[in-house]
C-alpha cells in the first residue's frame, strides 16, 4: 500500500508540474526545494527495491525537473544520471594513489586516540619501577611463580 502511495504521489506531481521547469513558473520557490530534496536521491541513489525509482524514471517531467536542478544548482554533477565512464585500465589503485596510505593514517589516527583516552582516564598508567600502586611491590618473574 506504501508504494502505491508513493506512485500515486509522484504521478500526481508529474501532473502538477506538467511542462514547466518550475512549479510556480520559472523560478524555483520552496516547494521545488522540498521537492528536488524527496526526488532526486529517489533519482539518483541505487535501492535494493527499484519499484519506485522505474515509477519515477518513467515520469520524464520529473526526470528532467530533477536533471535541470542538479545542472543549475550543482554543476559539478552535471546533473547526469549515468557517473561518467571511466578510462579503461584504471583500477580502484589508481583512481586514488593515496588510498592505502589515508587508511593507514585513519587506523593510526584511531590507535593514538584510543590510547590517550586509556592514559587520560586512568584505564592504563605506565609505573617506572619501585612501588606499585596502594602501596604493594611490583610482582617479579620469581614472586609470581611463588603466588600460584
Amino acid at each position: 500500500q506504501l508504494y502505491r502511495e508513493a506512485r500515486e504521489c509522484l504521478t500526481l506531481l508529474s501532473q502538477r508540474l506538467g511542462s514547466q521547469k518550475f512549479f510556480f513558473g520559472d523560478s524555483p520557490a520552496s516547494l521545488d526545494a522540498l521537492v528536488f530534496s524527496r526526488l532526486a536521491p529517489l533519482l539518483k541513489a541505487k535501492l535494493p527495491n527499484g519499484k519506485l525509482q522505474q515509477h519515477l524514471k518513467s515520469l520524464q517531467n520529473l526526470c528532467n525537473y530533477c536533471t535541470s536542478i542538479l545542472s543549475l544548482y550543482f554543476p559539478w554533477d552535471g546533473g547526469e544520471n549515468c557517473p561518467p565512464p571511466h578510462p579503461a585500465g584504471l583500477g580502484e589503485t589508481e583512481e586514488d594513489p593515496h588510498k592505502r596510505r589515508k587508511q593507514l593514517l585513519s587506523v593510526l589516527v584511531g590507535l593514538a586516540a584510543m590510547l590517550g583516552y586509556a592514559f587520560l582516564s586512568g584505564i592504563v598508567s605506565i609505573q617506572r619501577g619501585g612501588v606499585g600502586p596502594a602501596g604493594r611491590q611490583p610482582i617479579t618473574m620469581g614472586e609470581e611463580e611463588e603466588e600460584e
